[in-house]
């Protein structure tokens, strides 16, 4: 078993990876953030997240490359391909296709194929997913927000496991008579196309000073920046439905483009931590204008 320094070390690797997906991300300078030398970071990150780090990177690229072809109109399949951290069109194409069975123009062009494609082993989430058609897209606020210094738990599931991360959070909130009320949720992943069982979710809480031992519970900053703000509300499995609605209409005819940063969720009211299990928050969509 991994100890929570080795946990901790490998989580700073995981944040710097999804500051931004695009860049090179050579293993030598990821083992040198974890400060171990190279071929003990290749053991202990399998053992820590399950896969090999060029695996993690790979799928990473590739799920958020799934996102830009579906919702970012605007740009060739070359520019999707570069901003994705691939240097040929040619082996980004060999990349997707293993991974989503279809070549990036065809996954592009075909809705039914990406939407055949999605698989929900929750039935409480797969049936609204079906009622999907009659959402209506909500209305946004475009508001600059400030960087979120935060405690964090990794997790990985988009069901109800996530209330496991929450718990740990919170019991090391009262541990260290920390403030609870600011929650937010980092998305990670599309469940539209990524099975939910592999989703990756961070359950963040915001803190005012740092935290002195670092293990299962870290730390990180939220980016700030200009985001696209939807207030939401409704009950456990309602709410993948609706993010899927927001990307799937509201973007691709928005004039804005999709940041490589994880959207997240402000909660105001928690769906994992409340009995009725139903939410109120604020899901904010990293944008820029198209250049």
């Amino acid at each position: 078993m991994p100890t929570d320094q080795q946990v901790s070390r490998i989580n700073d690797v995981l944040c710097h990876i999804h500051q931004d997906i695009s860049l090179e991300l050579p293993a030598g300078e990821l083992a040198a953030i974890a400060a171990y030398s190279e071929q003990h970071f290749h053991r202990l990150f399998k053992t820590v997240v399950g896969e090999s780090v060029h695996g993690y990177i790979r799928r990473t690229r590739l799920e958020y490359a799934a996102n830009q072809l579906m919702f970012d109109s605007n740009s060739s399949v070359l520019d999707i391909a570069t901003k994705s951290g691939f240097s040929s069109v040619s082996s980004f194409s060999r990349a997707f296709k293993s991974i989503f069975t279809m070549a990036p123009g065809q996954w592009r062009c075909n809705e039914q194929q990406w939407h055949d494609f999605a698989c929900f082993d929750d039935s409480e989430i797969a049936a609204n997913y079906q009622r999907m058609d009659s959402l209506v897209v909500p209305n946004c606020e475009l508001l600059e927000l400030p960087p979120r210094h935060v405690a964090y738990v990794r997790h990985q599931g988009y069901d109800r496991s996530i209330k496991a991360a929450w718990q740990t959070l919170k019991a090391w909130s009262n541990e260290q008579d920390r403030d609870f009320s600011q929650q937010f949720g980092l998305h990670h992943s599309n469940p539209a196309w990524v099975e939910l069982k592999h989703c990756r979710y961070v359950a963040c809480l915001a803190i005012d000073s740092p935290i002195q031992r670092r293990g299962v519970v870290n730390s990180m900053t939220i980016p700030g920046g200009l985001y696209a703000v939807f207030k939401l509300e409704g009950k456990y499995g309602e709410l993948l439905p609706q993010l899927s609605n927001i990307w799937q209409r509201w973007l691709p005819n928005s004039g804005f483009k999709m940041l490589s940063t994880p959207s997240y969720v402000h909660y105001h009211q928690n769906q994992f931590l409340s009995e009725d299990e139903k939410y109120q928050l604020d899901f904010c969509l990293p944008i820029s204008l198209y250049k």
